[in-house]
């Protein structure tokens, strides 16, 4: 966007191998956008619902995105994200990244 503000956005993700489901995350979060023609960010944060296959309750977990696009050319851009949900007891925070290009015609 041209401009900055805050937002909501709550996504759901479901994982399945084959035709398998294993779990969905629901993030909840709260962000804040902005940017110019050329450069865009975000940053978002807040709870995660994971529901796992075969779990009596669903886990509350923390989770969070940071991303930016940026316009090379009127047609070409490039696109990251960094985002990370917490994990119980003694597990590893997981951590994911995305990067890539888009080209307009």
């Amino acid at each position: 966007p041209a401009s900055a503000g805050v937002y909501v956005n709550v996504e759901s993700n479901a994982s399945y191998t084959g035709s398998d489901y294993e779990s969905r995350t629901t993030d909840f979060h709260v962000g804040y956008e902005g940017g110019n023609e050329t450069f865009d960010y975000y940053v978002q944060g807040g709870p995660a619902v994971v529901a796992t296959d075969g779990a009596d309750e669903a886990d509350n977990q923390l989770s969070g995105k940071v991303g930016a696009n940026i316009a090379a050319t009127d047609k070409l851009g490039f696109y990251g994200e960094i985002s990370v949900i917490t994990a119980e007891g003694d597990a590893d925070n997981s951590w994911g990244t995305k990067i890539g290009t888009k080209y307009s015609f």
